[in-house]
């Protein structure tokens, strides 16, 4: 219980109640002190009255009214001259005098905490005014056990006074906790544990209804934190499947092309011109998709190897990407520019490059032909002391805000109609396994430029 948030606060409402008390016990036994003497004060006066009326008072009867008044005798002053009033012998010699008449709070507090502390009984002096102008001042002595007694007394009163109502607040405070602030605690710990055993359930997402303004913030900040982790578990899910479907059609299609490969053979001893330069690009495609093929029944396993480096030079990996999409957009106004320095060599993945290349290009001519005008696609490169650049650019109509704001994310960037938005995908991925990067240059209504750069590495100690 006391490791319990409800149980440290019961306790802790406790110590502060009774802390709380304990400033206001001091200056009530002050005060009790205080009244204690003046009531004493009050008895003296009221049995001196006897002698000021002229009456005739034996000395029992003296003993009598000075025991009554729980003093040893009375001292008034009416005029200027001081009066013995009542008398009787003293067991001590007087220690002390306390003048109530000037008395300050912090003076009746010292003196009340001193007679606490002082356990052996002393004989003092107590000076007061008289009640109701019956002089100018009374003077009695008295012992000060009696004033102990009765001040522990009280002190005991106030202190079972004060724990019950520090049991009673804490109790009460105890209660409101539990059910304002402990329960929906626990409600919230509970939704916790039930949504970690099935996290794809989307029943089991939070509903929040706490009346407590900070409790209802952590309830809507964990419904949206369970509502998004259940749609990308989802989608999780959904790319799985579809990476089954993916493989077993890349296996049916990669037989499928090993059968067309060898046809290839006959095409290329045609003596069709036309055919004959057809011909190696045909036989190119053929062995790129199988090998894409390969690749993602290799991805599907766990198992795609990493980029297989080698030098290659740029400008002819970018004019085989060119040839095949200018015949894709053959009797439209698309101009393809390759404007890669002939001496550019780049240590890369030769097919993995082309892919990416293929994927940007190929995304440039949809976006121009898709708007319907005339547009150009340039593919250029340079290179610093650590990287290569190379740019693929456009002037198509640009991006649409949601392919921006989902770029390079799958199933969820595509712009034409019925596309997937892999191609972006595929590519970063695979600039990425060469320790390089894609990213958006820019794309307005002036167009779009993607920009690739690949880290050169120990390419200047390998060649």
């Amino acid at each position: 219980m006391f490791r319990s948030l409800s149980g440290r606060f019961l306790i802790l409402t406790a110590v502060f109640v009774m802390l709380a008390e304990m400033l206001i016990f001091v200056p009530s036994v002050a005060r009790f002190r205080e009244q204690f003497l003046l009531d004493r004060l009050e008895r003296a006066q009221i049995a001196s009255l006897v002698l000021l009326a002229g009456g005739e008072v034996t000395d029992e009867l003296q003993a009598e009214l000075l025991h009554n008044a729980e003093v040893f005798n009375v001292v008034l002053r009416r005029d200027e001259a001081r009066q013995l009033v009542l008398s009787s012998p003293v067991p001590a010699t007087v220690t002390r005098t306390f003048d109530l008449r000037e008395a300050t709070a912090l003076t009746l507090i010292r003196d009340a905490m001193h007679r606490l502390a002082s356990p052996e009984p002393e004989v003092i002096r107590v000076i007061g005014e008289p009640v109701r102008m019956g002089g100018l001042l009374i003077e009695v002595t008295l012992e000060t056990s009696g004033l102990r007694a009765a001040m522990i007394d009280y002190g005991l009163r106030i202190l079972w006074l004060s724990l019950a109502i520090s049991v009673f607040t804490a109790s009460l405070l105890f209660w409101v906790v539990q059910c304002f602030l402990v329960r929906p605690i626990r409600r919230v710990v509970r939704n916790m544990r039930d949504y970690a055993a099935n996290p794809e359930d989307a029943r089991l997402v939070i509903k929040p209804d706490a009346t407590i303004t900070e409790l209802r913030e952590a309830e809507e900040s964990l419904q949206i934190l369970q509502t998004r982790l259940t749609a990308a578990l989802r989608q999780k899910e959904h790319l799985a499947q579809l990476g089954g479907a993916v493989a077993k059609v890349s296996h049916d299609l990669r037989n499928i092309l090993t059968a067309a490969q060898l046809f290839t053979d006959r095409i290329e001893a045609s003596e069709d011109p036309v055919v004959r330069r057809m011909a190696p690009k045909l036989v190119n495609s053929l062995t790129r998709a199988v090998h894409l093929c390969e690749a993602t029944l290799a991805y599907g396993k766990a198992e795609e190897p990493g980029p297989t480096l080698a030098r290659h030079r740029l400008r002819d990996l970018v004019a085989d990407v060119i040839e095949n999409e200018r015949m894709a957009a053959e009797g439209h106004e698309l101009r393809l520019v390759n404007a890669v320095p002939d001496d550019l060599i780049v240590l890369a993945d030769g097919e993995q490059l082309h892919r990416a290349l293929a994927n940007l290009v190929r995304n440039a001519r949809q976006a121009i032909l898709r708007g319907g005008a005339a547009g150009e696609i340039t593919v250029s490169a340079g290179e610093d002391a650590r990287e290569w650049i190379i740019r693929v650019s456009d002037t198509g109509p640009g991006l649409p805000p949601k392919a921006r704001e989902h770029l390079f994310k799958p199933f969820r960037g595509g712009v034409s109609k019925g596309g997937t938005g892999l191609g972006l995908t595929i590519a970063a991925e695979l600039v990425r396994g060469h320790g390089g990067n894609l990213m958006l240059e820019k794309s307005d209504e002036g167009g779009t430029s993607f920009c690739i750069t690949l880290p050169k590495g120990n390419f200047a100690a390998t060649s």
